[in-house]
């Protein structure tokens, strides 16, 4: 391997190491994943999260103002139109990603409503209606999952009536993460980056009431991308079923916690709960491989 293959790969795994670091439940559930659709999903998520670690605070950290950190942020997505146009950048992570995105049909059409959401993080943030709110979501979530749906089907040519389903569903899981990850977050997001994101929750003092709307829409969500979840292509399923999965539970622990304090600790899902999501995802995906394919689309068709 030489030239620009060996190039490529050594940006995947880049990448890689990038979800190494900072991921820990979609870290794990994308180990469910054969290897190029996780490859894949490690190019966007690794884009997504130096973009994330710009606005979030290493930018701040190293002496940079609001505008220096607008300017960086500006910078890497220049950088992404570039790659996405001539298939090649001097950034690792920004190349991986242009490699994946220019073979499975992701374009500026998702890059960037996520990079005008990260903007907005670069001041502070107090959601006043529902609007508000939805179009950040949008841009910082939603679009990624449709990133996502787009590797696991490998750039394939959908049916529009099919493709309008899963697109759905996958808005939906972003959409149910990202208010997950403001309600585990709502006081370090308040304190130390003075966002506000859900209007109708006091970040100091939220109510029970309005915590508990919140989490109605979310598992709302949470039940319409499970239901899609037999539309995506079999070898993608386990992994999305136990990032589905892990964010349920935690959203059963932030239900199960008084909203007083929220604010206080930050709530996860313990260790060996995790693992036996991820088990029974993995023999999910062991019990659907032992089945003859023959059958395995029988079954399918039924469904």
């Amino acid at each position: 391997m030489t030239g620009l293959s060996l190039y490529t790969a050594t940006a995947r795994r880049a990448s890689g190491a990038v979800i190494g670091a900072y991921s820990s439940s979609f870290g794990l559930a994308s180990r469910l994943l054969p290897p190029q659709m996780r490859g894949d999903i490690q190019t966007v998520y690794a884009l997504v999260r130096v973009a994330d670690e710009i606005v979030d605070g290493c930018g701040a950290e190293s002496g940079l103002d609001a505008r220096g950190c607008r300017e960086v942020l500006d910078a890497l997505e220049r950088e992404v139109e570039h790659a996405l146009a001539t298939g090649f950048s001097a950034d690792l992570v920004v190349h991986a990603f242009a490699e994946t995105a220019r073979r499975v049909g992701i374009s500026s059409d998702q890059t960037s409503p996520f990079f005008a959401a990260m903007r907005r993080d670069l001041e502070p943030v107090a959601f006043a209606d529902e609007h508000e709110l939805r179009a950040y979501v949008y841009g910082s979530a939603e679009v990624v999952g449709i990133m996502c749906v787009r590797c696991f089907f490998g750039g394939a040519r959908l049916p529009d009536a099919e493709a309008r389903r899963i697109a759905r569903g996958a808005r939906a899981l972003g959409s149910a993460f990202q208010v997950v990850n403001f309600l585990r977050d709502l006081g370090a997001d308040a304190t130390a980056l003075g966002r506000a994101y859900l209007p109708g929750v006091d970040p100091a003092r939220p109510t029970e009431e309005a915590v508990r709307r919140v989490l109605d829409r979310l598992e709302g969500e949470l039940r319409i991308a499970r239901a899609t979840v037999r539309l995506l292509p079999p070898d993608a399923r386990p992994a999305v079923i136990a990032a589905h999965d892990l964010f349920a539970a935690l959203a059963r622990r932030i239900r199960a916690t008084p909203a007083a304090e929220l604010p206080l600790r930050r709530i996860s899902v313990p260790r060996a709960q995790k693992a036996s999501i991820l088990a029974r995802a993995a023999l999910g995906a062991s019990l659907q491989r032992a089945v003859p394919s023959r059958a395995r689309g029988r079954a399918e068709v039924a469904r």
